[in-house]
Order: structure tokens, then C-alpha cells, then sequence
């Protein structure tokens, strides 16, 4: 049975969600990131870079949250669009931007926000500058079609799913009165009963909740190395 290696986090959430629209049974393996669990050896075998989501299927072993959405969705094609050259370039070009761009920083703007143990405020402006105009970007895209690739629910909306449920989180309560064509999409997807069960997949295993001293080693190791 695939094992899936988790926690609550976008990246995760995402893949959760596509196990859960497919139907493919799964072993869900909690790693608790404020204890350390991804440095453990055998973590790291399947992941060197020490970070969730990763899966191991059968033998194959992949990691990075777009790079699992593509794979399965390679294997039983499902919420793939239509086989067309160009609506496969368009899905993968999609898929990268929020995997290169959406993402990594909306993550930073998250840390210069509320984790960080000193304000930059060249730092916060950046991040929060490039989450807003990632988000708008697919705002954007979303005003001129249901879903972002095709006339059908991909893959790549389960990749802007997974982040968009932070848009509050990363950018402020009324973040989401900018984004209206994002929104609309994001609570589509909420409500699908796969998105409920992905979503309550973290509720299942107890993880850490506290951001104290040693949960901030684990999560920001620079902080722990630049201190001896």
C-alpha cells in the first residue's frame, strides 16, 4: 500500500486531497516537523531534503508535493486535462508557477510574518509583496474560466487549493476580498467532500501545536546553528 509521510502544512494538504478525489487506499505516516521527525535517518532516505509531503509506491519513491500530484495523476489518470499537447503545457507551466512562485513565497511571507524572531521590515515588505502578487496572478487567470487548466478540475487546482486555504494566514483577514475569482474556486474545492476528509486528515494524529524552543530548532535550524 502507498505510504504517504505528512503533516498538516499546504504542500501535504494538497496530496492528501488528491488520495482522498482518487480513491487510492493509503497508509497515512504522520512526520511531526516541530519535533524533528524529518531528520530522523529513515525519513531522510526518502526525502534527503527533509521535508513533507513524500510518498513510497511500490518501490517508487517521490517527494515534492507537485512533482507527487503529477506522478499519481500519471498513474491513474485522473484530473489530468485533455490530452492535447498544448493543455499539457499549459497544466505543467501552471503546476511550476505555484511550485516555484506561489509557494516558496507565500512559506516566506508566513515566517517574516509570524515566525521570525526579529521584524525585518525589508524582509516582511518583499514576501508579502511577491505572495500577493502570486495569488493575483491566478486571480487573474481565474477571471476568465472555472478552472485553471481546461474545462475540468486538475491537479493544478488542488496545487492552488492547498495555499489558498492560507490566503488569511499569509496576507490578512481581508485578503481574501482581493482575490474574488480565487475564492470562488478555493470554495468549490472546500466543499467536496474530499477536501473535508484531506483537511481532517491532521486531526487524526497529534502533532505538535506548540512554537516553543525546541520546536523552533527543528523548524529553523539557521537560527539554532548561528547560535553554536
Amino acid at each position: 500500500m502507498l505510504k504517504f509521510y505528512f503533516n498538516g502544512s499546504p504542500n501535504p494538504t494538497k496530496v492528501a486531497l488528491f488520495l482522498e478525489e482518487s480513491g487510492l487506499p493509503y497508509e497515512a505516516v504522520p512526520v511531526d516537523t516541530r519535533k524533528g521527525d524529518q531528520f530522523n535517518p529513515d525519513f531522510l532516505a526518502i526525502n534527503p531534503n527533509g521535508k513533507v509531503p513524500a510518498i513510497v509506491d511500490d518501490g517508487a519513491v517521490v517527494f515534492d508535493s507537485n512533482a507527487i500530484l503529477l506522478y499519481l495523476a500519471e498513474k491513474t489518470g485522473q484530473f489530468l486535462p485533455a490530452n492535447t499537447p498544448a493543455l499539457r503545457g499549459e497544466m505543467l507551466s501552471w503546476l511550476m508557477f505555484v511550485a516555484t512562485g506561489v509557494g516558496p513565497y507565500s512559506g516566506q511571507a508566513v515566517h517574516f510574518k509570524h515566525f521570525a524572531p526579529e521584524k525585518v521590515p525589508y524582509a516582511l515588505n518583499r514576501y508579502q509583496y511577491e505572495a500577493e502578487r502570486h495569488f493575483g496572478i491566478l486571480d487573474d487567470h481565474l477571471a476568465k474560466r472555472r478552472y485553471m487548466v481546461g474545462d475540468s478540475y486538475t491537479i493544478v487546482d488542488m496545487a492552488a487549493w492547498g495555499w489558498a486555504r492560507m490566503v488569511p494566514f499569509i496576507l490578512g483577514d481581508d485578503a481574501w476580498a482581493r482575490f474574488p475569482n480565487l475564492k470562488r474556486l478555493f470554495d468549490e474545492i472546500s466543499a467536496r467532500p474530499a477536501a473535508a476528509r484531506a483537511n481532517d486528515l491532521k486531526t487524526k494524529h497529534v502533532f505538535k501545536a506548540e512554537m516553543d524552543d525546541e520546536a523552533r530548532r527543528h523548524m529553523f535550524r539557521h537560527i539554532a546553528n548561528s547560535a553554536g
